[in-house]
């Protein structure tokens, strides 16, 4: 009996795709989510790092819904080293249904990668947000900073739920007014 390959191979294409859209062990999408208030201009407070993000600042996150029911994903960062706005479009779709903070983003084409808002202050100003596992977090909020105190607040959270807090990065804000983006 020989292996066929081929099944492997999309079975292994699966599973990792699958492993991409999912969540870590130690957080749970909000439930009772209301994409309506999220939607808007995001600033990120403080990230783990990644090369898709690495040498940017003043990085905001504008969401708005498509006409098709996904949403618009804008990201926009100051790039230090080539010293000029860099900015990615993107897609997300929520992988069970609209109640829960648990969507699958795409940048490239078919490609997604998991978006798991697991804490949202109940005014939506501020949430904290993981990806697959636990190499990616990300702590944002309506305005470009946040009080030490509550800063603080959030990095515990974020620490209690595994991730590696003496790592984050906290970007520099001071070109937050110019990252606003306008709805299409």
């Amino acid at each position: 009996m020989g292996l066929n390959y081929r099944k492997l191979a999309v079975l292994g294409i699966i599973t990792l795709l699958t492993a991409c859209t999912g969540i870590p062990s130690t957080v749970q999408p909000v439930g009772q989510f209301d994409l309506n208030k999220y939607l808007g201009q995001w600033y990120e407070v403080a990230r783990l790092d990644h090369s898709f993000e690495r040498g940017l600042d003043n990085v905001s996150a504008f969401y708005s819904s498509n006409e098709d029911g996904t949403v618009k994903v804008v990201n926009r960062g100051w790039d230090n080293e080539e010293n000029e706005w860099s900015e990615a479009e993107g897609k997300a779709k929520f992988v069970s249904t609209p109640d829960i903070a648990h969507l699958k983003v795409s940048f490239f084409g078919p490609f997604y990668g998991s978006y798991v808002v697991y804490y949202l202050e109940d005014d939506y100003s501020v949430a904290l947000v993981s990806g697959y596992n636990l190499d990616y977090f990300w702590l944002l909020s309506r305005s470009p900073t946040l009080p030490q105190g509550a800063l603080e607040r959030y990095i515990q959270i974020a620490d209690s739920a595994g991730f590696d807090t003496d790592s984050l990065i906290f970007p520099n804000q001071d070109k937050a007014q110019l990252t606003t983006k306008k709805a299409d």
